[in-house]
């Protein structure tokens, strides 16, 4: 039989809050095995809580792609380079281009060096960027998805035969 002294240093031991689960050179009693039960079942919900919040985070943070796409969209660049970014007939399209030449190009816009006066126009647009929007940004344009392969049908259903 265990001395009370003895089982209280393993009831301690126990409910430690850094404390394995397995109690070293300690004979466990029926009531040590309860708080040995309760303890693991408390620690159980927390490796779980942990595990379940780790995915919730890893699935609702976006993707690069994401926040690049919200950038092109709210920085204005669908004004000039189109919704699908195409280019439109005075500027350049931007989609599938390597992402390499886009950062350069962008890095260099916003270090005030422009090639052509139209590529002077971008400089302010360029240097409202910083280094990590400019790669969600350019990993949007590399990494371009259709927005949409729907081509516009009219519909002719209410045209009726022709006769009144």
């Amino acid at each position: 039989m265990q001395s009370p002294k003895a089982s209280k240093r393993c009831f301690e031991n126990i409910r430690g809050i850094y404390t394995p689960f397995f109690v070293k050179a300690c004979k466990v009693s029926y009531n040590n095995a309860i708080v040995i039960y309760e303890g693991l079942k408390r620690e159980l919900v927390r490796f779980f809580i942990l595990v379940f919040s780790y995915t919730l985070w890893l699935f609702a943070v976006p993707s690069p792609y994401e926040m690049g796409k919200k950038l092109y969209f709210s920085k204005g660049c669908n004004g000039c380079h189109g919704i699908n970014a195409g280019g439109t007939n005075l500027y350049p399209p931007l989609a599938y281009r390597r992402k390499a030449f886009l950062e350069y190009k962008l890095k260099r816009l916003r270090s005030k060096q422009g090639d052509t006066q139209l590529a002077q126009m971008m400089i302010p647009f360029a240097m409202a960027l910083n280094d990590t929007q400019i790669d969600q940004l350019t990993t949007f344009l590399s990494e371009f998805h259709e927005q949409s392969k729907k081509k516009y049908a009219p519909d002719d259903s209410n045209t009726g035969d022709g006769s009144s």
